[in-house]
């Protein structure tokens, strides 16, 4: 665990001098800088609730038990009688991209106790390579909360220069720093399962490193998820039922139960722990990449405790899931996950063991959030430096009539049809309607390369009929992809997302327009969390409007331009059948006259 201001110093001579400092405080010889009294404990090594006093010192615990000598005259004292006192909650599977921004995340999630997130490194790596990762792993370090990371050793959609940007040399010396916990999900599992050379050598040196390979195996049977482990995979958060739960726990795997605003399945999930009795010291929690809205109104780690315990896990159970168990998992738990000497004083002094709402949030020792609000101060990161913009070609480029024009009138297109907000199944083909016009019942998609050199398309049924125009690169290519019935609106909104340098923009027939830029790595916004809430809300009142009939537009524009969830894609190589791994229509060169 890198070290932080009031971790203690960060050389061995500084360790030495910390550890000698903190066994005097242990011993009462020298006093505390600050002392919680009269907590109740939750003791996530013993399973216990115990009544006692925890002293800081530089940033960490000295002490736990009944003693009060190493109160001294210049002790800050915190009462917390009445109070429980639980170490920091930890996010195992953060993905820091959904309108926010990993500093942003914090800011909404800090205050409800998630101190430590490993992170999916991806858009940062997609934006500005192995040198543009580590500028922003660096520019974050001074946040108030923790950050690990975990990198990606293939993207989530194929395109024809992905192995040359994922390149070993590239990658491999990622897993050897000290900020990286291990390998973010490979989400094109089947790879893994068919012993991919390239992907097996990369997980067995990230294994001879000593740290984690996580794994995604959505719809993976108990027989495929074999070769998974044997692969060296280590953790799956994909389980949606008590039986996949089962298999995933039996084979090896640490198991992540999810409870997120794509699939909020911990109900269901718990029944593994209620009902068959599961051990559950392999079990963590995750929120896996909440949209903005679901954290400001429902929470994170928060909301999974909330849950897990109206379930009928127990409140103790249910915390060693979200602080010892990941904490172990990530062999960090010398340094975070409990409340014991030595470890990082990353505290939260709780009112109840219900409804997991800290009064006060601790980092190093420091409070961070208070009440419900952040009382420490978020640095200013300048994105840009870091290589996080994309360029795009000129907003004309995608304005212009040559580009956008209904050509190809009468041709075929195939058709992709929503059956909910991320799963889709192949539609037929469709030909376009009189006058080269876009068929009543159906709406255009196209992903067009940020620099106007390739497009696919293809019609869409059953996302949002009404929809005029929208264009986004929050999607898992961070290309335009730009959808809807009227080809003028869908002009101005591709135009607006490259004058922002990446963003979200929705059109009407009337020419009005409301953007969100995101430019950050095309995925993300500088703007407060609070920002992100409203552009959400706002962009689903929007397609809600139009016709949108699910609940998360986010994860629908994230989800149709990636090639691992099944039915038909619109991907970088063209529209594709995932299942059978065919091009139904491939891509074009533009300019597409």
């Amino acid at each position: 665990m890198k070290t932080r201001p009031g971790d203690g110093e960060n050389s061995e001579a500084g360790a030495v001098q910390e550890r000698i400092r903190l066994t005097a405080v242990a011993r009462g010889e020298a006093p505390a800088d600050r002392f919680i009294r009269g907590a109740t404990v939750v003791n996530v090594y013993s399973g216990e609730l115990l009544r006692g006093n925890v002293a800081i010192s530089q940033g960490r615990i000295a002490y736990v038990g009944a003693s009060t000598q190493a109160v001294g005259p210049a002790t800050e004292v915190i009462d917390a009688a009445g109070r429980y006192l639980a170490p920091g909650w930890i996010e195992p599977h953060s993905h820091p991209w959904v309108l926010y921004n990993p500093a942003t995340l914090l800011e909404g999630v800090l205050p409800a106790g998630t101190t430590l997130t490993f992170n999916d490194n991806l858009f940062f790596y997609l934006q500005g390579g192995a040198g543009g990762f580590l500028k922003t792993v660096e520019a974050l370090a001074p946040l108030p909360g923790r950050c690990r990371w975990l990198v990606r050793l293939i993207s989530q959609s194929q395109w024809a220069g992905e192995g040359a940007d994922f390149a070993p040399e590239k990658v491999l010396p990622l897993l050897s720093r000290p900020e990286v916990a291990g390998t973010a999900e490979v989400t094109r599992w089947p790879m893994i399962f068919q012993g991919d050379e390239r992907l097996l050598a990369e997980i067995r040196c990230c294994e001879a490193l000593g740290k984690r390979a996580d794994g995604h195996t959505a719809g993976a049977s108990g027989e495929k998820l074999n070769a998974v482990v044997a692969a060296g995979i280590t953790a799956c958060h994909e389980a949606i039922s008590e039986g996949e739960v089962l298999d995933r726990l039996r084979l090896g795997l640490w198991t992540v139960l999810r409870n997120s605003s794509l699939r909020p399945d911990l109900p269901e999930l718990a029944r593994a722990i209620t009902q068959r009795r599961v051990d559950t010291r392999r079990l963590m929690l995750t929120a896996d990449g909440p949209a903005p809205r679901f954290i400001a109104e429902r929470g994170f780690i928060d909301e999974a405790l909330r849950r897990a315990v109206a379930a009928g896990v127990s409140p103790v159970a249910a915390i060693q899931m979200a602080t010892l168990n990941p904490a172990t998992y990530y062999r960090v738990d010398h340094e975070v996950g409990g409340v014991a000497p030595g470890r990082l004083a990353d505290l939260l002094i709780l009112p109840d063991l219900e409804s997991f709402r800290p009064e006060r949030v601790m980092v190093a020792g420091r409070d961070v959030a208070r009440m419900g609000r952040l009382a420490a101060e978020l640095p200013v990161i300048d994105w840009d430096s870091l290589g996080m913009r994309p360029e795009f070609a000129p907003a004309q480029s995608f304005a212009g009539e040559r580009l956008y024009r209904p050509w190809d009138a009468g041709e075929q297109l195939p058709v992709i049809e929503f059956v909910s907000n991320v799963i889709t199944r192949p539609g037929g083909l469709a030909e376009w309607g009189p006058d080269g016009s876009v068929p009543q019942d159906l709406i255009l998609a196209m992903l067009l390369d940020r620099r106007a050199q390739w497009a696919g398309r293809c019609w869409v049924r059953g996302f949002a009929p009404r929809l005029a125009g929208l264009a986004s690169t929050f999607n898992t290519t961070t290309h335009l992809l730009v959808m809807g019935a009227d080809t003028r609106a869908m002009r101005r909104a591709a135009a607006r997302v490259a004058v922002d340098s990446g963003g979200i923009a929705v059109t009407d027939s009337g020419g009005a327009a409301r953007n969100f830029p995101l430019p950050i790595a095309g995925m993300m916004s500088p703007a407060p969390f609070a920002a992100a809430v409203q552009a959400q809300r706002e962009l689903e009142a929007h397609v809600q409007f139009a016709g949108f009939p699910y609940d998360d537009i986010l994860y629908a524009l994230l989800f149709l331009t990636c090639d691992f969830l099944p039915g038909w894609r619109l991907t970088p190589r063209g529209v594709l059948d995932v299942k059978k791994g065919e091009l139904i229509r491939p891509a074009e060169s533009l300019p597409l006259c």
